[in-house]
């Protein structure tokens, strides 16, 4: 059987134990299961918070695993994020910072993650959202160079758009709240409903395949899930767990008065739905109601939570296949997304609540040391948020806040958790490594021709020093993170969350450090693609000891005059400058 490793998005074991060695050319070669969440914030169960989501999927993954707690994205938005992480390559290197062009077309002829996997044997499958849809992936989702097959897109995703949200006169509207009975949809079903059916379908058809030839081809599956995506529709079941009464509004809901408009998404998706649309509010700047605020917030609640008892699904029956202990997972968000903070509620800026998102990752034998052997369908067995079974205390009839220590068993009652700085574009040289493949190497300053190189660093080394026991000692990793936003303009305008490449003007580059969020909005040439520093439009600085919450921009006070001129001179260095001081 191959060694199975898992990267997840709550908790990930980071030590490889002395009779545990990485894939080498003569051992059998791990698989790899793949999961990408949609808008998915770092606050489900595993990761706590004021109100932790019902995540039991989540987090029993999260319980034999790695979760890292610093863990950024490279662009807020889903088409740049997914080309980022899936080429290892950053933003300025892709040069798709909207949805208009593929990378190999427009920019170089790069290597993705299951492109490199299939060219070393493996058989790679893609299902849902993995790459995103369109022009980017050149309406192929880049088949065939990094699937082995088309990848598969579930047929209700069509229906996104359609006004099937109950309403008012019995008619139906394009909701942004949109909790439904599934069997009343087109096909009685739901996207990440068919995505997860056609998983499981996939992953027993690759079991009995190689069972009747005897055969040990790797598999690679890349599974997404879109929610919790706008819009919110899923299956209302699911809303009972979060009753309205106990939702809170964010903690800072208010437009920080020193934040430059430069950096104020419009929140133009959500104000296109006919729920938002009633509330009247004013553009750019009207404050969405608290009322309806609370029935976001509760709709991304019980979103996560139906995402995550998909996933569930997926693992229960990887598991019961006999997968659990030959296989790497990685779970993560492709960025976060904004619920009420700083009066915004989408992902199109520079935030920590935008730019950090979920990773978990799992290693067998590495991951899991300390737990005692299980059998097949014991690991990972699904947990279902909506019944009462031994495994989970929840009843529907009843609903209250999640207690994540009494609502259900963990097998193991907590896993690793690391504080170092990784991000997205690490993923290819981890996955790489841990999967015994060649590792591609640090791409030179001009990239764009060369097919194989990462702008990203493999964070194995970091997995080690965790699995080790030494995940509170300070480790010199990383000492920054590096995100970016375009803009088309210093005031809102209607395109501002989602500029076309030839309407951008502006760049926000943010870099984050233990102690500061530092961004600097410079102009931009969209046809040389190339931020002109001594442009500067806007500066933001927040001091994250006293204001984690980045409200107070202080970049334009002058006992700061020094400080900003320090990590400009950082920033403008970029990721180079950060990368890990520790090497393998």
């Amino acid at each position: 059987m191959y060694k199975f490793v898992i990267l997840s998005l709550c908790v990930v074991h980071s030590f490889l134990p002395q009779n545990i060695a990485l894939a080498s050319e003569s051992d059998k070669r791990m698989n790899v299961l793949f999961v990408v969440f949609d808008d998915l914030r770092p606050t489900v169960g595993c990761y706590g918070g004021e109100y932790p989501y019902i995540t039991p999927n989540i987090d029993q993954l999260a319980s034999f695993s790695v979760r890292f707690n610093k863990a950024y994205v490279q662009q807020a938005v889903c088409g740049p994020s997914r080309t980022s992480f899936l080429t290892g390559r950053r933003p300025d290197t892709t040069k798709l910072y909207d949805f208009g062009s593929y990378w190999r077309d427009f920019a170089g002829n790069f290597t993705t993650i299951p492109q490199h996997f299939k060219d070393n044997g493996y058989f790679v499958a893609s299902m849902g959202k993995v790459m995103h849809p369109g022009i980017a992936s050149n309406n192929t989702d880049d088949y065939p160079y990094s699937w082995s097959q088309p990848p598969y897109h579930p047929s209700s995703q069509k229906y996104h758009w359609t006004p099937s949200c109950p309403g008012p006169g019995g008619n139906h509207y394009r909701n942004l709240v949109c909790p439904l009975d599934v069997k009343s949809q087109p096909g009685g079903t739901l996207p990440d409903i068919q995505t997860t059916e056609y998983a499981i379908e996939l992953l027993t058809n690759i079991s009995k395949k190689q069972q009747s030839s005897n055969t040990t081809q790797p598999f690679f599956v890349a599974v997404g899930f879109h929610k919790p995506h706008i819009s919110y529709r899923y299956p209302e079941e699911f809303q009972k767990l979060y009753p309205l009464s106990t939702i809170k509004l964010a903690a800072n809901p208010d437009l920080p008065p020193k934040m430059p408009h430069v950096a104020w998404e419009t929140m133009m998706m959500i104000r296109k739905r006919d729920d938002v649309k009633a509330l009247n509010m004013s553009y750019p700047f009207g404050r969405v109601p608290d009322d309806f605020q609370l029935k976001i917030r509760q709709s991304y609640y019980a979103s996560t939570t139906y995402v995550d008892s998909e996933m569930g699904k997926v693992l229960a029956h990887l598991d019961k296949l006999g997968y659990a202990d030959d296989t790497i997972i990685v779970a993560f968000g492709d960025h976060g997304w904004s619920l009420g903070e700083h009066q915004e509620f989408e992902k199109y800026q520079n935030f920590e609540t935008t730019t950090r998102v979920p990773l978990v990752v799992y290693v067998p034998g590495l991951t899991d040391k300390g737990t005692k052997p299980m059998p097949p369908g014991k690991k990972f067995p699904f947990l279902n948020p909506l019944t009462n079974s031994e495994k989970l205390n929840i009843v529907p009839t009843k609903p209250r806040p999640y207690n994540q220590e009494t609502d259900y068993v963990h097998p193991q009652k907590s896993g690793f958790q690391s504080n170092d700085f990784v991000e997205l574009v690490d993923l290819f040289p981890t996955l790489s490594e841990l999967a015994g493949l060649k590792v591609p190497s640090t791409c030179p300053e001009m990239p764009f021709k060369v097919d194989f190189c990462t702008e990203g660093s493999s964070f194995v080394p970091v997995l080690e020093n965790v699995a080790k026991g030494k995940y509170g000692m300070r480790f010199m990793w990383k000492n920054a993170t590096f995100s970016q936003y375009p803009r088309p303009s210093d005031e809102p305008r209607p395109d501002s969350d989602l500029p076309n490449l030839a309407d951008i003007c502006i760049m926000g580059y943010t870099m984050r450090t233990h102690k500061y969020r530092y961004t600097e909005w410079v102009g931009f040439d969209p046809v040389e693609f190339k931020a002109d520093w001594f442009e500067v439009h806007a500066r933001e600085l927040y001091i994250l000891e006293t204001d984690s919450l980045e409200d107070n921009n202080v970049a334009g006070e002058i006992e700061y005059i020094a400080l900003v001129e320090e990590l400009s001179e950082k920033l403008k260095l970029g990721w180079r400058s950060a990368l890990p001081s520790l090497k393998k």
